[in-house]
């Protein structure tokens, strides 16, 4: 059995942990250091929620070096929205950088405030057409590197993979479908 941790200082870490239990994963929030260092995991979700806010919370609860260094040296890990903007090199409209480990860089907020919010089914490589929740998402301007784009949306790359790191702009955890998460546990 797979064992997912899940950022859980803020943002919707509890829909993603439902969708990863459906799927037969044990998962485990994390809420502090020791969390981290009393638990082994296969993986690691970094919830959608307000990136700015994990990243600050991630230093002042001392995890951040932690997970840092575990993403550095291959644990698959799965950031959805904020979780995005932690893992993005380049942040085109924040000077701040949080894990800067994956090599896309990301506008936050791009498509607006909480009004602009939105919902499509589009395709995804890999899995085909899935139903896609925009929430105050970001986007990813551009890649460099091995980033494989996985999908796009009027143009604008919305999810992307690199090495053992997945990221979407959207919420895939606010639908039943549990396609993006079987995605990332099959190569966990």
């Amino acid at each position: 059995m797979k064992r997912i941790g899940i950022l859980a200082l803020q943002g919707a870490f509890e829909e993603h942990k439902k969708l990863l239990e459906r799927l037969g994963a044990e998962c485990f929030e994390l809420r502090q250091k020791s969390d981290i260092l009393n638990t082994s995991m296969d993986g690691l979700i970094l919830p959608g929620g307000e990136s700015t806010v994990m990243g600050k919370l991630l230093r002042e609860l001392d995890m951040f070096e932690l997970l840092h260094g575990r993403i550095i040296q291959g644990l698959p890990v799965f950031g959805t929205c904020a979780g995005l903007i932690l893992l993005a090199k380049d942040i085109v409209n924040d000077p701040v950088t949080h894990f800067a480990t994956m090599d896309i860089s990301v506008k936050r907020n791009a498509y607006g405030r909480q009004l602009g919010s939105f919902y499509r089914d589009e395709e995804f490589v890999g899995i085909g057409f899935i139903p896609m929740t925009f929430i105050r998402a970001p986007y990813i301007e551009k890649v460099s590197g091995d980033v494989e784009v996985l999908a796009r949306v009027e143009g604008k790359i919305v999810a992307a993979r690199q090495k053992n790191m997945l990221v979407t702009a959207f919420h895939p955890e606010l639908t039943d479908n549990c396609s993006v998460h079987e995605y990332f546990l099959n190569y966990v």
